[in-house]
C-alpha cells in the first residue's frame, strides 16, 4: 500500500528586502480572503495569486504548495494567540479571576477566528501539529501558565499546581476545538466563553479554599485532635 506523501510545509525561502516582505504579506492576505470566501476544497495558489494581484510563479517563489501557505497562516495564528495568552496570564497587575477570564475569551476567540484554516490544513497535512512551530507555542503558553497558577494557588504543592494548570488547559483546548467546528456568532462567543470562565473561576476557588485550609492545619494545627 502506497504511503501518502507528506507536503512540505515550509516556505522555500525567507524575503530578504522590504519589497519581498510587502509580496509576502499580500500573499497572505489574499490566502485569508479566499479562504473567507471559499471551502477548504476550493482554497488553491492560483486563486490566491489571482486575489493577491500576482503571478503563480511569484507564490511559488515562497510556497511551494497551498499546504504552506496554510501552514504559514497557522503558525502566524500560533505565535499571535501565544503572545497574547501568555501576557493576560502573566499580568499581574490584574486579579487572578481577570486573567483566567480574559485567557479563556481570548482562546475561544482565537479557535473560531482560526477554524477555517485549521480545517484546510488539516485536509492536506493531518499531522501538522507535529510540527515544531506547534510545540513552541505551547511551550510559551506553559511556562505563562506555570506563572499564573504560582500566584493563584501559592499554597500547593508544585505538582498540584502543575495538574490544575494542564487540566484548565487541556478542557479548555477540548472546549474550544468543539465549539468551534460550528460557525459562532460574537454574541455566541462570548456567552460560551463567559460560561467557561465562571466554572474554571469556581474550580480555582474551591482549591484555593482548600489549599488554604490545609496550609492551617498544618502551620498552624488548626482541626488538631
Amino acid at each position: 500500500m502506497a504511503t501518502r506523501r507528506v507536503p512540505q510545509l515550509t516556505s522555500r525561502r525567507q524575503p530578504q528586502q522590504a519589497r519581498s516582505a510587502d509580496l509576502v504579506a499580500a500573499i497572505l492576505q489574499a490566502a485569508s480572503q479566499v479562504l473567507a470566501s471559499a471551502d477548504a476544497p476550493r482554497f488553491t495558489t492560483a486563486r490566491v495569486a489571482e486575489r493577491a494581484g500576482v503571478s503563480v510563479g511569484s507564490v511559488y517563489q515562497y510556497f511551494p504548495n497551498k499546504a504552506a501557505i496554510l501552514f504559514r497562516l497557522q503558525s502566524d495564528e500560533w505565535a499571535r494567540t501565544a503572545e497574547t495568552l501568555s501576557s493576560i496570564l502573566t499580568d499581574s497587575a490584574q486579579s487572578s479571576d481577570a486573567r483566567l477570564q480574559a485567557w479563556v475569551h481570548a482562546f475561544i476567540a482565537s479557535e473560531c477566528d482560526e477554524a477555517a484554516v485549521r480545517a484546510a490544513l488539516s485536509t492536506v497535512a493531518p499531522r501538522y501539529r507535529e510540527t515544531p512551530g506547534f510545540g513552541q507555542s505551547r511551550e510559551s503558553i506553559g511556562h505563562a501558565l506555570e506563572t499564573f497558577m504560582a500566584d493563584v494557588l501559592p499554597q500547593a504543592a508544585a505538582d498540584t499546581r502543575t495538574r490544575t494548570g494542564e487540566l484548565l488547559r487541556s478542557t479548555l483546548n477540548a472546549a474550544g476545538k468543539q465549539f468551534s467546528m460550528t460557525p459562532r456568532t460574537p454574541a455566541q462567543i462570548r456567552d460560551y466563553a463567559d460560561s467557561l470562565s465562571e466554572m474554571f473561576c469556581a474550580y480555582l476557588h474551591a482549591m484555593r479554599a482548600r489549599d488554604a485550609g490545609a496550609w492551617m492545619q498544618g502551620t498552624l494545627g488548626w482541626g488538631a485532635q
